[in-house]
């Protein structure tokens, strides 16, 4: 499994169920390395989606603890119903989306973490959890860009 998240310089990933900023390039990179894969997300990352559904082009899966139905989505209720859910599934086509308490569910169970290092901290009230040194390291690093004045860069980590 993976997991795909822009992080600030203080690992803020959002405020008031919203993204800290909105990069266009970032917004495009997670489309390109999301689309025709299965991604798992909370209740509120899906609210906070555009038109409050569902992603196209993926397999959407919500962990969510009500029992309710959503078009386009498969709802489960624990850690155990999704992983017989995903049991079957290629680990290389399941990205974790968010929010903050499904990464911190679900980040010692990734072999991967696709980051988004914006160079900058915000006022943010939602974090992912520390990537530690010593069970993390960067295996491939893109050159620093910029938009709308704010310097990022993508690092893919790989658990040690």
């Amino acid at each position: 499994m993976n997991l795909i998240v822009a992080i600030d310089k203080n690992n803020g990933i959002g405020k008031n169920g919203d993204l800290l900023c909105h990069l266009s390039a970032d917004l495009k990179h997670f489309k390109e390395v999301t689309t025709g894969k299965t991604v798992i997300m909370g209740y509120n990352t899906l609210i906070s989606l555009p038109k409050s559904a569902p992603l196209k082009n993926r397999r959407n899966i919500v962990l969510y603890e009500k029992d309710i139905e959503i078009e386009g989505a498969e709802v489960v209720h624990s850690l155990d119903e999704l992983f017989e859910l995903i049991k079957d599934v290629d680990t290389d086509q399941l990205f974790v989306i968010g929010g903050a308490m499904v990464y911190t569910l679900l980040m010692p169970y990734c072999k991967r973490l696709y980051i988004t290092h914006i160079e900058k901290a915000f006022d943010a009230d939602r974090f992912l959890p520390e990537i530690k040194a010593d069970q993390w390291r960067a295996i491939e690093e893109s050159e620093t860009m910029e938009e709308e004045g704010i310097p990022f860069r993508y690092v893919t980590y790989e658990r040690i």
